[in-house]
């Protein structure tokens, strides 16, 4: 086993760098056994549908193109006049299955949001091909309107409030992230020093990033745990209301408890906000989509909440980096920045002046995107258009669904199966909650060790080794890697396991090898009485 001052050098290293030093010792583990990785989030499915759709309309798109100018590999431009007919024409359904998908597509955008069918082909095709900046710089116009239904269906529970927002699409949810923190801090909205409130355990950046120099803010640990099947309970929630806490921030459901928030936690979130009503909230839904009738906290509280969201995890997209900020066009971050001091109000006038000619009107969401890149560089900024049409083709194959998505269907069933494995070959109680999303799994080390061999065992692990002394072996000796949950705001001895990213019948086989090394680790526990 590995010396304790280099395990303590290890943890000081962020959970997703922990796994990244682990992967090489996995690779190359002493039993020869299988590699395998379960650290991850990335799924190990896609969406074929919208990635085959996106290859007709960029083979429709340069068609389109060559019909204006074509010499060589040199074409044209797209024209909007008669391009509806040029693309029935171009469709070939009763023979493509992907074509028929194109041509409900359009219909459905017609049909259910109004919007004309040329000029909806016409951004598809341009947009897909690449061929223009993004205009608006924001978001394409007909694609927001189609990603906010999309939003609509899956995250709101019924409440309707696509008309009621404005969509900025960024590079992932990590990029939404890290916009979303620039320019709250940008707009004096977070200052050094203030107080921000945090639902743990949670995604590491929501941790690592207020520490750092950049911000330097406070945090407040909002505690989710085991014993209340990680739901946020009312006397967390009611922290909120702690003198100087401007913000709260939550992955929903949360990674890695995996739980979503209960209809009790949103209820008692909405309290809060009678209380407190300028009080700001950010909500990362990802994955919202692996729980069945989920609610998220933008439904109840969309006056006071940023909702982001990413499409990697559904559809298989993370290479793609495919993510959207939700604001509400009545929001308490534009009511706050019109509150601040006039000399904070003229620096931010003067900030944003390049842009518009009333800089003092600029919505927040809006300051993003000029923040996005660095102001100056505001009429070039936007999610690239081939990217923005890849959100719009994965959110129209849940759209043009007249019954229940199987797709989705199909994503949560794959995620239970894993999750029932690893927990049947652990021989633990899965969790039931119809909350639980089981795109990951928590294990608790001492508690296993516990049940398995008594607390005499489970106090020697805790006090003879570090935390991620489990992890090392496991990986070096058995070739599996896992994530160290401390990293993510767990207490010590939590093990993050993801359902996504690897074949059903390997999480059996990850549950037998973390109990043969705890065996190891109890066969010496024995040798030392």
């Amino acid at each position: 086993m590995t010396s304790r001052e280099e395990e303590k050098r290890l943890e000081k290293l962020g959970a997703f760098e922990i796994s990244s030093e682990l992967l090489q010792l996995a690779q190359h583990n002493q039993k020869g056994n299988l590699f395998l990785n379960a650290g991850r989030g990335n799924p190990n499915w896609i969406n074929a549908k919208a990635r085959l759709a996106f290859t007709r309309i960029i083979e429709f798109g340069v068609e389109e193109s060559e019909r204006t100018i074509s010499q060589g590999d040199l074409a044209g431009y797209i024209q909007l006049e008669g391009i509806f007919e040029r693309f029935e024409t171009f469709l070939t359904p009763k023979t493509k299955k992907i074509d028929q998908f194109l041509l409900d597509a359009v219909n459905y955008v017609h049909d259910a949001l109004n919007i004309d069918q040329a000029e909806f082909i016409k951004e598809l095709a341009d947009g897909a091909i690449g061929n223009n900046y993004p205009v608006p710089s924001r978001i394409l116009k007909n694609s927001e309107r189609v990603i906010n239904a999309y939003l609509e269906s899956v995250l709101y529970r019924g409440e309707k409030l696509a008309e009621q927002t404005d969509l900025f699409p960024t590079e992932g949810g990590t990029a939404a992230i890290v916009y979303l923190f620039n320019s709250l801090k940008e707009n004096k909205l977070i200052k050094k020093g203030d107080k921000i409130a945090i639902n743990t355990p949670i995604f590491t950046p929501y941790l690592q990033i207020p520490e750092l120099n950049d911000y330097e803010l406070v945090e407040v640990d909002l505690r989710s745990n085991e014993e209340h099947n990680w739901q946020i309970q009312a006397s967390e929630v009611d922290k909120l209301k702690g003198e100087g806490i401007k913000a709260f921030f939550s992955v929903n459901p949360s990674n890695p408890g995996a739980m979503a928030f209960n209809d009790a936690a949103l209820a008692e979130i909405e309290k809060v906000i009678a209380e407190k009503p300028e009080l700001m909230i950010i909500t990362d839904d990802v994955y919202g989509t692996f729980v069945e009738d989920f609610k998220t906290i933008y439904s109840v509280a969309p006056y006071n909440t940023l909702l982001v969201y990413s499409y990697s995890k559904l559809f298989g997209a993370t290479g793609w980096r495919l993510g959207v900020i939700a604001a509400n066009k009545k929001n308490v971050f534009d009511h706050l920045i019109n509150q601040l001091a006039l000399i904070d109000q003229k620096e931010l006038a003067a900030r944003y002046s390049i842009n518009t000619l009333e800089p003092e009107k600029l919505k927040f969401i809006d300051r993003m995107v000029a923040d996005s890149r660095s102001v100056g560089l505001y009429h070039t900024a936007g999610l690239s258009t081939p990217q923005q049409i890849m959100e719009v083709l994965f959110s129209l194959t849940h759209l043009v669904t007249q019954e229940k998505d199987a797709y989705i269907e199909d994503t949560k069933k794959i995620i239970d199966q894993r999750y029932q494995a690893l927990f049947k070959g652990l021989m633990l109680e899965p969790n039931t909650s119809k909350e639980n999303s089981k795109y990951y799994a928590l294990i608790d080390l001492y508690q296993l060790a516990e049940k398995l061999y008594g607390p005499d065992f489970s106090n020697y692990l805790a006090a003879h080794f570090e935390q991620v002394d489990f992890l090392y072996n496991l990986s070096q000796k058995n070739g599996v890697v896992l994530m160290d949950g401390v990293g993510f705001g767990t207490k010590p001895g939590e093990l993050r396991v993801s359902e996504a990213n690897l074949p059903n019948k390997d999480y059996g086989i990850i549950a037998k090898q973390i109990l043969e090394l705890l065996d190891e680790y109890h066969q010496n526990f024995l040798q030392q009485e």
